[in-house]
């Protein structure tokens, strides 16, 4: 008999953090459940890690590939899941699972019949836990059999991995992860939240994300570098290509508040690091969001706000030296100010 839930984990030369990950799930109190480990042609000893966990208990197996970087590696995952399982999750493998998560998700799963449920996230540092400020608004309170139509904070839940989704849902939704690129999230998890029916959005953390502080950078915090925000720019665009192929009239509004949460929240991020940025970046920088801008609409940006529709403006007109020193100017701004705060 299959087990209820599958678990896809990732792996690419994490030898140092993976023990803690697939403990965190071999532990899980919801124990009806298979763990996939897809090593993605890894180069150090971490196949030899999962191996082992393969060997003392049989939730787990071990499937390899070469590299072909995470979507990849998740896509091979979901391929590779035993038949009849009910519910899917994923894992990065330098995470970890608090031991109540599948529990507190599957159990909620059963009783609203919802498409998938998403929890809160606490960041894991060496000193130990605190809130993850891209989860916080979201997951502020607990409310079942909800949508991002009611609750738009939703739209930036575009993590895989605080999820648990109902796996016909999640085959029905016929979405991959893509691959060659990074932040492949968003262009699976924000199309998730437009067609399910009703998410379960839990306050509880779910997951545990690490920030590693040993030198060995995540995706994540490579803020200026010139390939990470061109990636996220498309990442950004896979999503609005996708909403604008869909025909249903409501595609259209939800297209609207994706470009809007676009423009004040995404875009917005890398006004803060241009001023850290190489000219490689900045040339990036103008180069991506003025197509990025151009392709959302002019008119869009006049109901910004003066001063972010300044910032918009300056980067549409290439003046991204003039542009670094405004947001110079605005983080010193917001410094005294916190300074003033705490005084």
């Amino acid at each position: 008999m299959a087990p209820r839930l599958s678990v896809v984990v990732p792996v690419y030369n994490v030898e140092r953090y993976l023990a803690a990950c697939l403990d965190s799930i071999a532990a899980q109190a919801f124990a009806d459940l298979e763990c996939v480990v897809v090593d993605d042609g890894s180069t150090d000893s971490s196949a030899a890690v999962a191996e082992e966990y393969v060997a003392r208990d049989p939730r787990f197996r071990l499937v390899r590939q070469r590299n072909q970087g995470l979507g990849a590696a998740r896509n091979t995952g979901v391929r590779h899941l035993a038949p009849g399982t009910e519910y899917l999750a994923f894992v990065d493998s330098d995470d970890v699972v608090p031991p109540h998560a599948y529990r507190l998700m599957v159990d909620t799963l059963d009783g609203t019949g919802s498409d998938f449920a998403a929890g809160n996230v606490l960041r894991l540092r060496s000193t130990g836990l605190e809130p993850s400020h891209v989860h916080r608004r979201p997951f502020a309170e607990t409310r079942l059999r909800t949508h991002v139509g009611e609750l738009p904070s939703l739209v930036t839940d575009r993590t895989a991995w605080n999820k648990v989704y109902r796996r016909s849902f999640y085959e029905a939704a016929g979405l991959e992860y893509p691959e060659g690129m990074l932040y492949e999230d968003a262009p699976v998890s924000v199309p998730h939240h437009f067609l399910a029916k009703s998410v379960d959005v839990l306050s509880e953390p779910v997951y545990h994300w690490r920030i590693r502080e040993d030198g060995d950078r995540s995706i994540t915090q490579r803020r200026t570098d010139p390939r990470g925000l061109a990636d996220r720019i498309r990442s950004i665009e896979l999503v609005r290509g996708w909403l604008l192929d869909r025909p249903e009239p409501v595609f259209r509004e939800h297209l609207r508040a994706y470009d809007h949460n676009t423009l004040v929240e995404e875009v917005p991020m890398f006004f803060w690091t241009l001023p850290d940025g190489d000219r490689d970046y900045r040339h990036a920088y103008h180069r991506h969001v003025t197509r990025l801008v151009s392709a959302i609409g002019g008119d869009r940006i006049d109901a910004l706000p003066p001063f972010l529709r300044l910032k918009y403006r300056l980067t549409v007109a290439g003046r991204v030296h003039t542009l670094a020193n405004v947001q110079r100017l605005h983080r010193r701004v917001r410094t005294t100010r916190k300074a003033l705060r705490r005084s």
